[in-house]
């Protein structure tokens, strides 16, 4: 069974992830929606598994909700039985098994998992399981051919972390000021690298949009 590529559009959300040097960026916009209603401005849409992995979200938000609590106790057990923490492309197979597990009545969401272990990861995944490992960026969400725009305009192999956060900011901002399904009151940016899983904070976030 394959969910209709519709279902997700009209559930509204941009999301993003991109590779830069020695980290991951991750970027959503932060409006939920129920139809025509917005049910919230301040949705959290990048949601922290792990100190070292990070997932945005985009669609049903019960699915990824409930998602995140069986993925984060799958997390916890990996690391109460080996004494430490799950590579990333590790976790990114348990949930790909997760999701194929729940093919015939899949979660309708589509994730982007980035992490850092010994080098950033980013993975995509579809909600019959399917994983893609990204080697550069990836969009969720009814405003990623926006967000895709921007990527394609202004990435570039190996650009730093500052630059990423410029990126990823102006992708989401893209989105926004053109897909009627995103929005909000800001923009989440979250950066993972050695250092682990860390918020930028929203003032931040507004210089970088100038």
């Amino acid at each position: 069974m394959k969910v209709d590529e519709k279902v997700l559009r009209k559930t509204g959300t941009t999301t993003v992830g991109v590779i830069c040097s020695g980290a991951v960026v991750l970027g959503a916009d932060q409006k939920a929606s129920m139809g025509y209603l917005v049910a919230s401005k301040e949705t959290r849409k990048i949601l922290q598994l792990e100190d070292h992995i990070g997932m945005t979200i985009a669609g049903m938000v019960g699915d990824a909700l409930a998602l995140e609590r069986y993925i984060k106790a799958e997390l916890n057990l990996y690391r109460l039985q080996e004494g430490r923490k799950i590579p990333v492309n590790a976790a990114a197979y348990l949930i790909a098994n997760i999701l194929y597990a729940r093919r015939y009545f899949p979660y309708i969401v589509q994730l982007v998992v980035g992490g850092y272990d010994t080098a950033p990861r980013l993975y995509s995944f579809d909600p019959s399981g399917a994983v893609q490992d990204e080697k550069e960026y990836f969009s969720t969400g009814s405003g990623s051919p926006m967000a895709f725009g921007v990527l394609e305009d202004n990435y570039k192999k190996g650009m730093s972390v500052e630059e990423a956060k410029k990126v990823v900011a102006r992708a989401i901002k893209a989105a926004t000021e053109r897909d009627i399904a995103s929005g909000g009151k800001g923009i989440d940016i979250v950066v993972i690298d050695s250092r682990g899983f860390r918020k930028i904070p929203a003032e931040e976030v507004k210089k970088l949009l100038k």
